[in-house]
């Protein structure tokens, strides 16, 4: 692992888990903003994103930071919209699972260059299949936005990161953890699966997703079965909300 020289000292005592949240962490501080600096942890579904950002949260906030945690989970789309394509489409899975324009209106823009700081970090609840109404917040200038989620560098969303944070799993992995909460079966290649795994392989080769999964530097994840890619994105990808947007420059093939 690639070590900053300035916390390497300290990374000696630690385990290599905490080691690896220290190194994120450093270099998620190292990107100054004098706005809300909005991080993207990213990988597929049973990557461990949802741990793995919520133990970043605590090591940032360790460090002075305000740190604001949600996840994308709280912006699916109603039932209906989900499966309006079948129960078993796996592009109903990528296409229709999530509420983007909820997910910007509600928490990106107002947290984006030019935003109010006035954010929610949920709109439905899917357990209950029931939208939801939580309280407005206003973020502090320098706060820190940790998101988690699958499919957060679709084209429409990757203009938003400053920072993105990915997480390398199999499928042979993955898949067994979602089985142990409760969703499918543990055989990643078993046909009830089909929607999930097909699903999440669309994103994989959406060329956006290609280039937000390429790194300067890998380390190795905080578990055994990924790596993980830490990757402060381009600033003339930055969202500039309520201006005209710039063409993305293309990325090679």
């Amino acid at each position: 692992m690639r070590q900053n020289n300035a916390i390497a000292p300290k990374l000696r005592f630690m385990s290599a888990r905490q080691q690896v949240l220290e190194v994120v962490a450093a270099r998620i501080l190292k990107t100054s903003s004098p706005y809300v600096l909005r991080v993207a942890v990213d990988g597929v579904d049973g990557a461990g994103k949802t741990v793995f950002a919520d133990e970043l949260a605590q090591v940032l906030k360790t460090s002075g930071q305000d740190v604001i945690r949600a996840s994308v989970d709280g912006f699916h789309n109603s039932r209906e919209l989900r499966y309006r394509l079948g129960r078993g489409s796996p592009e109903g899975f990528y296409r229709d699972s999530y509420d983007y324009d909820a997910l910007k209106r509600n928490l990106l823009e107002p947290l984006s260059p030019g935003g109010s700081g006035c954010y929610r970090t949920a709109v439905y609840n899917v357990a209950a299949e029931t939208p939801v109404t939580v309280p407005e917040r206003q973020a502090a200038p320098g706060a820190i936005l940790l998101l988690d989620g699958i499919f957060l560098h679709r084209p429409e969303l990757r203009p938003y990161w400053d920072v993105s944070v990915w997480l390398e799993v199999a499928f042979s992995v993955s898949i067994p953890r979602g089985a142990q909460r409760g969703v499918g079966s543990p055989d990643s290649h078993a046909p009830q699966n089909r929607r999930y795994v097909e699903g999440q392989k669309l994103y994989l080769v959406d060329k956006m997703a290609k280039i937000a999964r390429s790194t300067h530097d890998a380390d190795e994840g905080p578990d055994p079965h990924h790596r993980l890619y830490p990757l402060p994105l381009p600033p003339l990808q930055r969202c500039r909300p309520r201006r005209r947007r710039r063409r993305l420059h293309r990325a090679p093939e």
